[in-house]
This record gives C-alpha cells, sequence and structure tokens, in this order.
C-alpha cells in the first residue's frame, strides 16, 4: 500500500552513446548535444545530455518501482536547475507527497540530482494508479 512519504530512486551515468541515442529516437538533433566544437563555444563549454533524457529516469521509476506497474502520467511539471554533463551521474528520486482519497489519483515530489548533490532537475508528476482488485 502506498503511502505519503514513500520514495524510491534511481541512479544513472550518462554516456555518448546514450545521448547519441536518444537524439536518433527523438530527433533532437541539438549540436549543443552532439558536437564536441559546437558546445565548446557555448557558456557550458562542453556536451550537454538532453534534459528529457535526464527527466526519463523520472519515468522510469514512477514505471517500474513507485508506484510502479500500470501507473499512468496525468502531469508532470520540470524546473530544469542546471546542466547535466555527458559522464555525469545523476540520482532520481520521487517521493509520494499526496494520495486523493475520492480518486485512484497521486502526487509526487520528482527530483534528480548529480554526483556532486546539486539539484539538475525538480518539478511535480500526478499519476492515476488503478485500484487492484
Amino acid at each position: 500500500m502506498i503511502k505519503v512519504g514513500d520514495s524510491a530512486s534511481l541512479t544513472k551515468s550518462f554516456s555518448d552513446t546514450d545521448v547519441r541515442s536518444f537524439a536518433e529516437i527523438s530527433g533532437d538533433k541539438n549540436p549543443l548535444h552532439l558536437d564536441d566544437d559546437y558546445a565548446a563555444q557555448t557558456q557550458f563549454e562542453r556536451r550537454l545530455v538532453h534534459g528529457m533524457l535526464t527527466a526519463g529516469l523520472i519515468s522510469a521509476i514512477l514505471g517500474t518501482k513507485l508506484p510502479g506497474e500500470g501507473s499512468i502520467y496525468l502531469s508532470q511539471s520540470f524546473n530544469f536547475r542546471a546542466p547535466v554533463f555527458i559522464g555525469d551521474t545523476i540520482t532520481a528520486r520521487v517521493t509520494i507527497t499526496k494520495i486523493r482519497e475520492d480518486k485512484p489519483i497521486i502526487t509526487a515530489e520528482t527530483i534528480c540530482e548529480n554526483q556532486d548533490g546539486v539539484v539538475v532537475l525538480e518539478g511535480e508528476a500526478v499519476l492515476f494508479v488503478p485500484r487492484e482488485e
């Protein structure tokens, strides 16, 4: 039984292969993600991991760990706070903050931090969670 305060996390280090695969799948071929020379000329000075690839860790938690199988996104907000670079290790964490009593809907805080403890992404997810029979 899910309750307010329940939390789950997932950690992943993002590689060049991850970024290039995501670019192919998503169609987001922004050179900031794919071209070292281009990225070197930006304020970041090196290539970035796609923000939505980072956010995918949250989706993975919601669909497999908490609340888990069968849960369906109703909404998700994202605030991108800091860049994620290739080679960074990101820990995503989902914490249940609200459970509606009248409907099978939950709200969760969603946060991603890098290996230095810097919050790179934060937001809130609202999910439909089918009740078990």
